[in-house]
Order: C-alpha cells, then sequence, then structure tokens
C-alpha cells in the first residue's frame, strides 16, 4: 500500500480551485492524483429551494455534510475506496441511488470554499493552498458558471452574491486563510503553489 499525501484547495467562489486542482492532476498524472470536491457534500435542500435561490444559503457550513467528508479522507488515507454523493445543483438534491467511487492514489486533492474551516477536515489534511483572487474577479467567474452550468438568472446570481456568497466568504472564507499552507494571488504564486504541491508530492 502506498503512502496518501491530502492537500486542501481552498478558497473564494470563482477563484480558480477547480482549474488549479486540474493543474495538478494534470502534473501528476491520472494515476496518481484524484480530486475529492467539497459540492458533492451538499445536503438535500430542494423542499427549501425556490426558484433562483430562495431562502437555502449555499455557502455556510450548515449546507454541506463535512462529517461524512472527513470520513471519506480518513478511509481513503487507510487504502479504502469512497462512495462520494452526487449533487445535482440544477435540482439540489443528492441523488439517493447513485454515488461516484472513488479510489485512494498516491495525492487525493480536496477542492472547496469551506472545507478549510472545519477542524475534522482539516485534520486529515498534511497541506492546503488557499487561492486568494480579488472579488470582482470571483464575482464575474461565478457569474458566467452559474448560467451556463447551473441554470441561473443573470439577476439571481448577483442576489445571491450580495447577500450570501460575499457575506459568507468575509464570515468563514477570508478567515480559515490562516489555516492555509500557501496562499496564491497571482500567476507566480500559482505556480509556485503547484511547484510546492509536487514537492510534497514528492515529484
Amino acid at each position: 500500500m502506498f503512502n496518501i499525501t491530502i492537500i486542501g484547495v481552498a478558497g473564494g467562489s470563482g477563484s480558480g480551485k477547480t482549474t488549479f486542482a486540474r493543474r495538478v492532476v494534470e502534473h501528476l498524472g491520472p494515476e496518481r492524483c484524484a480530486v475529492l470536491s467539497q459540492d458533492n457534500y451538499y445536503i438535500d435542500q430542494s423542499a427549501m429551494f425556490v426558484e433562483d435561490g430562495g431562502a437555502v444559503n449555499f455557502d455556510h457550513p450548515d449546507s454541506l455534510e463535512f462529517s461524512l467528508l472527513a470520513r471519506h479522507l480518513e478511509q481513503l488515507r487507510s487504502g479504502l475506496t469512497v462512495e462520494v454523493p452526487i449533487y445535482e445543483f440544477a435540482t439540489h438534491t443528492r441523488s439517493r441511488k447513485e454515488t461516484l467511487r472513488l479510489e485512494p492514489k498516491p495525492v487525493v486533492l480536496v477542492d472547496g470554499i469551506l472545507f478549510l474551516g472545519q477542524p475534522d477536515v482539516r485534520a486529515q489534511l498534511d497541506a492546503a493552498v488557499f487561492i486568494d483572487i480579488p472579488e470582482p474577479v470571483r464575482f464575474e467567474r461565478r457569474m458566467r458558471r452559474d448560467i451556463a452550468e447551473r441554470g441561473r438568472t443573470a439577476e439571481g446570481v448577483k442576489v445571491q452574491w450580495e447577500r450570501q456568497v460575499q457575506p459568507m466568504h468575509e464570515r468563514f472564507v477570508e478567515p480559515a486563510k490562516a489555516h492555509a499552507t500557501w496562499i496564491a494571488g497571482d500567476d507566480e504564486g500559482l505556480r509556485h503553489a503547484l511547484d510546492s504541491v509536487k514537492r510534497r508530492a514528492g515529484l
């Protein structure tokens, strides 16, 4: 059994976490690196979701099942395969029948906005990158993604950002930056973080 290194990729919504995680996988190779997304661990809140947002705050830690995420990371480190939930953002439901099977690999990346502020998840990490990108850039990226991929309207995205996303960023995401091993705020910082991740992975 190989040793497993678990690295967090954190930052605000639209900061480029998923893109960075993909770059790591490209450099390490998919046979050596797996990505576990925090987004899969949203609890089913379809009953509360009304039109374009409703009363559901998806940027608050209470909207996610972090205990399950922490348990899955622990199991992966022990060499066990885990069944990752599937969350459907268009309907805000968690699939009751299907899961994603994730096998342990030498490097496991955890990608998400809020996990770095959770002690039980953080305890499973060997290191973490925090991608620190200005709010206007993150908002623009969020707008494009939610309209193209999640069936949202521009007005709904704007309202949600002002009422939930940015306030929760200031309350939960930004303070968690203190727990990061590396902070990247520009292209040079991202290159340094990528090189650091590769070194931590033994490459």
